[in-house]
Formats: structure tokens, C-alpha cells, sequence
């Protein structure tokens, strides 16, 4: 039987306040309040996994650690399938800037720009089916910890639409769709998205 959480307090492994918004939502029903690792001040472990699995669990294990109390981290992105399943764990890397493209940051509209460049290097027949991936994985203080992957299929569109999401969400249209991630409203995206969809087994295997 996987150790459970119950309600109380835990630790997200991120400093993402979009993605902090996202977690909370979907963990309220639960009696769980979440603080960011950004909140508490602890610092952003070096990802130097290649696999989301192998990254979530260090990102929740770094602050289980240093707050001394139960945390989960999400490692999510974007695999296209013309692209080899780039840019994949490298999703969040992808948005960095060089240094001769302004001040240091995340560009999101560089990355999906890149995305798109790519494919189109490749004509215009090219598939451009994609899917984003999450992993959530919970890290307790004493080592212990449990995986779960969650999977949204779809395909890419160009230009960018929508201001709802964040990240890539402008240009994919999950599967059954005709809006993008960044068009529909967040209560839809919590139910569809791959993020909602590793929180479904999650919830099951936690608190049901």
C-alpha cells in the first residue's frame, strides 16, 4: 500500500506561480494547502535527469528535503512526434535565452517559435502531432516516494492563440478540440490536460 498524504500542508517544487495556481486548484478538494519552493525560499535543484520521472523526483526529494516536510514536483513537457520527441525533458530549456537574445529569462514564444521552425524546415506536409507529458512525483522527508504519468495527446497549430495558459499551451489543440490548451477556460484544461490526467491517478491512489 503507497504511504498516503491526507490533508495538510505540502511543498511544491516549483517557482512557477502559473503552475502553483494549477496544482492548488486541483488539490483544494482535498483539504491540502500548497507553498511553493519559490515561498519558502529553497533553491532550484540542477535537473540533470533524462527522463521526466528520473527529474520529478529530484526536484520533490531536493525539497522534501530542505523543508523537512512531504512535497511534490511536477516535470512536464512537450514531445512532437516529426521532431524525434523533442523538445521533451528539454521543453523548459528550450524557452531559455542566450545570451546575445536579451536579459536572462524564459522566452515562451521563442520556444514555440523554434518548435515551429523546426517543422517547418521539414515542408508543409509534415505531422505535427504532439503530446504533452507530466510525471508528478511525491517525496517524503524519510526517502520514500511514488510516480505518477499523466499524457495529453494533440497536435500543433501556428500561430500562437489564446492568453489562458502558459508555456507551450498556445499552440496545441488537445485531441477533440478545436481550441488550443491557451484558448480553453482553466476549469476545462484541469479536467482534459496531462497534468489533470496524472492527478486523476494520484487521487485515486492518495485520497480514495
Amino acid at each position: 500500500m503507497t504511504r498516503r498524504l491526507g490533508s495538510g500542508c505540502l511543498v511544491i517544487a516549483t517557482h512557477n506561480a502559473g503552475k502553483l495556481k494549477e496544482i492548488q486548484a486541483l488539490l483544494d478538494p482535498y483539504g491540502v494547502k500548497c507553498l511553493s519552493a519559490g515561498s519558502l525560499g529553497l533553491p532550484e535543484p540542477a535537473e540533470t535527469g533524462t527522463t521526466f520521472v528520473e527529474n520529478a523526483l529530484i526536484k520533490a526529494r531536493a525539497a522534501a528535503e530542505a523543508s523537512g516536510i512531504a512535497a511534490l514536483a511536477d516535470d512536464s513537457g512537450l514531445s512532437v512526434a516529426a521532431l524525434g520527441g523533442r523538445p521533451g525533458v528539454y521543453t523548459a530549456d528550450w524557452a531559455e535565452r542566450q545570451w546575445f537574445e536579451g536579459e536572462p529569462g524564459r522566452d515562451w514564444h521563442m520556444a514555440m517559435g523554434k518548435v515551429e521552425g523546426m517543422l517547418a524546415q521539414r515542408g508543409p506536409d509534415v505531422p505535427r502531432d504532439a503530446t504533452f507529458h507530466c510525471v508528478l512525483a511525491i517525496a517524503w522527508p524519510d526517502g520514500e516516494h511514488a510516480v505518477y504519468e499523466g499524457t495529453a495527446p494533440g497536435t500543433l497549430t501556428w500561430p500562437p492563440r489564446g492568453t489562458l495558459g502558459f508555456g507551450y499551451d498556445p499552440v496545441f489543440v488537445p485531441q477533440g478540440y478545436e481550441q488550443t490548451f491557451a484558448e480553453i477556460a482553466p476549469e476545462e484544461k484541469h479536467r482534459i490536460g496531462h497534468r489533470a490526467d496524472a492527478f486523476a491517478k494520484l487521487v485515486a491512489e492518495q485520497f480514495g
